[in-house]
């Protein structure tokens, strides 16, 4: 099944080891402060990392404004892979892979939504937030490694 018209790809080269990569999206205080775009802030209200297990979460964003998200871990392979799915609209299913390369690891995330319409309407805004995700994730292992 070619799902290309559904799809968002954002990759990056991290200097970290995946273990490391890997623990900064598992463990919750972490993720709490790199997961979304450049501003944004999370109060997580639950967070279960096993596959079946929900994520519950609040994105606060610069201008006041919350997005109350809900996801379902799909699939968790340490360290190379998890796959989550965005339980709340939009819906769509988001893999990580984790690989390493040289000195680092390539972290890919393919988002690919439920719909062409729905992926085109946020690839505006979702491929730049991903990158800022990375940008955060990033900073987040140089200051906790």
């Amino acid at each position: 099944m070619n799902d290309a018209d559904r799809t968002i790809v954002t990759t990056r080269v991290l200097p970290f080891a995946a273990a490391q990569v890997f623990r900064a999206i598992a463990e919750p205080a972490r993720i709490a402060r790199w997961w979304g775009p450049a501003g944004f802030t999370n109060t997580i209200a639950s967070f279960d990392f096993r596959e079946g297990g929900e994520w519950g979460f609040t994105i606060h964003g610069p201008d006041g404004k919350d997005y109350p998200n809900r996801s379902r871990f799909e699939t968790i392979a340490a360290p190379r892979t998890v796959v989550l799915r965005h339980l709340n609209a939009p819906h769509f299913t988001m893999h990580m892979s984790l690989a390493e390369e040289g000195r680092g690891t390539r972290l890919q995330w393919r988002q690919v939504f439920d719909d062409a319409r729905t992926r085109e309407q946020l690839a505006p805004v979702c491929v730049p937030a991903n990158e800022e995700n990375f940008d955060r994730l990033e900073s987040e292992l140089r200051t906790h490694p």
